[in-house]
């Protein structure tokens, strides 16, 4: 079994809280996690109409009998529980880590737990894989600077990280493999692309039916795929909304839904009142590369090498191991969004938290030179930061300029 690195939290969370809710995609190992978690409890299977009614029919009895360490997956197929644990739980609150809850879909999941469960709770979000997961290795000690204040005391922490070997041909082939723990871990390409097919078929026609039956299933169809074209571009709704031929309010709904059931991330623009004529839309990408590569029918490296959009593609793919590094290492208050200004300056991730502000650009190439980087620099000088990171291919971290560290992408993948 995989030691998934949100499990630390997880455990945290549910010896300080008397719910524990794993959010989290289909298939990202939400219920393998809660077993292993809850491990001398009840599963409970609330998608299973048997388990459901072993509960529902009488929930005073089944309380009676299990007053804790019962896990409930799938637990917005049932949204009546949320009210049922809220009265469980007030009739003892200084029990903590009675109950697991998981669920892949935010909807009612959300709702239920922020309107039942309040104060109750501890939230975690399960991610697919990343690529130290995956190639079970432990966290790079990049993301244990997070725990104390960003300033020029990193510097000579971070031109010492050692990167793995050089190149763009792991990120590639990590690319293309994707997180998904049975479609990644089967080392089998034909494989995989029998998994993505059918796994997105079953999203499509199961999950997302079930729960908006009135849905237009080929348009919402054609706007994840288009979405897939615009992964990690700002989003213009209006432009989808032609070029699948639908109301901009539909696109917005249909988005709404993709977000929702974690396939799709949002990065809000960065706000500040010293820059007046930044871009408000926001940047949005697929969180599974191998996903998004599975839409963009792109099955091998070569295929990959040679797509136009790689760049972006690559953007997007090194955004969400850095989120899933930092929520999986305790970084807390943590915010996430891009910036943009109309003359066309952009910066693809600015990261917030208790431990300050952080711009971080991500390049595909090896070299990233100071002129590539003026709206970095300006950035950091009109907010007074003390540094800003660039991720790429290059061969060794190194200084660009006083205040911007270039840094190789398989830093974020070594812990030597």
């Amino acid at each position: 079994m995989l030691k998934r690195s949100a499990g630390v939290k997880a455990a945290r969370l549910l010896e300080r809280f008397p719910v524990l809710t794993i959010l989290g995609a289909r298939q990202v190992g939400k219920t393998t996690l809660a077993r292993e978690l809850g491990h001398d409890g009840l599963y409970i299977d609330l998608e299973n109409p048997a388990d459901r009614s072993r509960v529902m029919a009488a929930p005073e009895l089944f309380f009676a009998d299990h007053p804790r360490r019962v896990i409930f997956d799938e637990a917005q197929s049932c949204p009546e529980i949320f009210n049922i644990l809220r009265g469980v739980i007030d009739q003892d609150r200084s029990a903590k880590g009675r109950f697991i809850l998981t669920g892949s879909s935010s909807f009612e999941l959300v709702s239920g737990v922020s309107e039942s469960l309040a104060g109750r709770v501890g939230l975690i979000e399960l991610h697919p894989l990343t690529v130290n997961e995956r190639l079970e290795r432990l966290s790079s000690p990049f993301f244990d600077l997070f725990q104390q204040p960003v300033s020029t005391d990193w510097v000579d922490v971070l031109l010492g990280l050692v990167g793995g070997r050089p190149g763009s041909d792991a990120s590639r082939e990590a690319m293309l493999v994707g997180g998904y723990p049975e479609s990644c871990l089967e080392g089998d390409p034909e494989f995989r692309q029998d998994w993505y097919e059918n796994y997105f078929r079953t999203y499509i026609e199961r999950d997302i039916l079930r729960q908006f039956p009135g849905l237009d299933l080929m348009r919402y169809r054609r706007v994840v795929r288009m979405l897939s074209h615009v992964s990690h571009t700002v989003i213009n709704r209006s432009e989808i909304a032609r070029s699948v031929e639908c109301s901009e309010a539909a696109v917005r709904d249909y988005m709404d839904i993709v977000e929702g059931t974690y396939f799709w991330r949002s990065l809000p623009a960065f706000r500040t009142s010293k820059i007046k004529t930044t871009v408000k839309l926001p940047k949005g990408h697929f969180r599974d590369a191998g996903l998004c590569c599975f839409l963009q029918n792109l099955t091998d490296a070569s295929q990959l090498e040679t797509f136009p959009r790689l760049g972006h593609l690559f953007e997007a793919f090194i955004v969400e191991e850095l989120i899933r590094g930092l929520e999986a290492g305790g970084a807390r208050q943590l915010r996430y969004s891009h910036f943009r200004t109309k003359a066309g300056g952009e910066i693809d991730l600015i990261l917030e938290g208790n431990f300050g502000c952080l711009p971080i650009e991500v390049k595909y190439g090896a070299l990233t030179t100071a002129r590539e980087l003026r709206s970095m620099s300006n950035f950091i000088d009109l907010l007074d930061l003390p540094l800003g990171i660039v991720l790429n291919h290059a061969p060794r971290p190194r200084r660009i300029t006083e205040k911007i560290i270039e840094l190789p992408v398989t830093m974020l993948w070594s812990h030597s």
